[in-house]
């Protein structure tokens, strides 16, 4: 019923119009009697061969909704009742502020991919723990850091540290996002000297908490064989817990769109089916290049529950959607888990 009548509906309107409406609609449907539970009846499915303990964390099911989508810990809790095994929260930044200028979201139906350009607009972090502080339900959130994007790179470990300290409280994980396309000169942040800083900046804070949390690394499609051995040299140096292979990529390879309509639609990360190959290189060569020395979250082009089981089987302990949410509807979740449990 999604793809043949309510999701034509939606597509008649810009992309952030129905995100908000979507969302207006998920903050409503957590207040109504019985409706979560009837939602987490309908859409969830339980079984202990689904679960995985990764980071120390036990996860209900190996999917998880990327960030990107509930930037301000708003619809979390929803979002779990329809069957997400995890939720990662933003990018956050210490600051509000609104992002690139609209327009800034764009489909490109004939690929089922969108382009974005967002820009990490937010509330802040403190707006994000106001929604954290009225959680309901039990599913694991994550919480994606970044930089305001006034901030200049040599003062870029204050905004992280600041956003880590904040939400350690109300988050399960953390996620360091050094890769999004859309901020100027973030992913820098990326060149080996300045990512062992930040890094290391953060694991020392985790360290002398009482019950530390786990840290993962985003990055970017888009790094050379060589840059991915930088990455796991850093990740074994500075012992932080994972990596989340991949954000969304500056290529605009394997789109059906002439040049002209390419160029129309401007700059940003492109994400869903053109980006399933190459995330799924970079899991693969994290994996094996690293004798499989951290955990690695798998995201990027998985459109069927082929394309999750493709990220597993490269090596990936967990997956996150987020493209194929918004173009399979909320029923691809509970497909996926059952096509996992089949090839079990």
């Amino acid at each position: 019923m999604y793809k043949q009548i309510i999701r034509p509906i939606l597509f008649l309107f810009q992309p952030e119009v129905v995100h908000s409406l979507v969302f207006t609609c998920l903050k409503i449907g957590n207040k109504i009697p019985f409706l979560p539970a009837l939602v987490r009846k309908m859409f969830t499915v339980k079984n202990s061969a689904l679960e995985r303990e990764v980071f120390g964390i036990r996860f209900p099911n190996p999917i998880g909704l990327a960030a990107g989508l509930d930037k301000e810990a708003e619809a979390f809790d929803m979002l779990g009742y329809l069957g997400f095994g995890f939720v990662e929260i933003g990018t956050v930044t210490p600051k509000g502020q609104p992002g690139n200028p609209k327009p800034r979201l764009f489909r490109l139906k004939k690929n089922q991919a969108l382009i974005n350009r967002m820009g990490f607009n937010n509330k802040g972090v403190e707006n994000a723990v106001k929604n954290l502080k009225k959680k309901k339900s039990k599913i694991i959130v994550g919480g994606n850091i970044g930089k305001n994007k006034i901030t200049p790179n040599d003062k870029a470990v204050e905004d992280y540290k600041l956003c880590f300290e904040t939400l350690f409280p109300y988050v399960d994980y953390f996620v360091v996002n050094v890769s999004s396309p859309n901020t100027p000169n973030l992913r820098e942040l990326q060149d080996k000297e300045p990512l062992k800083e930040l890094l290391a900046e953060l694991k020392a804070l985790n360290t002398i908490k009482e019950e530390p949390k786990p840290i993962l690394l985003k990055i970017a499609p888009d790094l050379t064989d060589s840059q991915l051995d930088d990455i796991i040299e850093i990740v074994k140096t500075t012992h932080i817990d994972g990596v989340v292979a991949t954000n969304t990529t500056i290529s605009r390879e394997n789109i059906s769109y002439t040049k002209e309509e390419i160029e129309a639609f401007g700059a940003g990360g492109l994400s869903g089916k053109p980006l399933r190959e190459r995330s799924t290189e970079v899991i693969r060569y994290l994996v094996e290049k690293s004798n499989n020395a951290f955990p690695v979250v798998g995201v990027g082009g998985i459109m069927s529950p082929q394309d999750a089981l493709d990220k597993l089987n490269a090596g990936a302990s967990l997956i996150q959607i987020y493209t194929s949410f918004i173009y399979e509807g909320p029923g691809f979740l509970k497909r996926i888990n059952k096509f996992l449990l089949k090839k079990k």
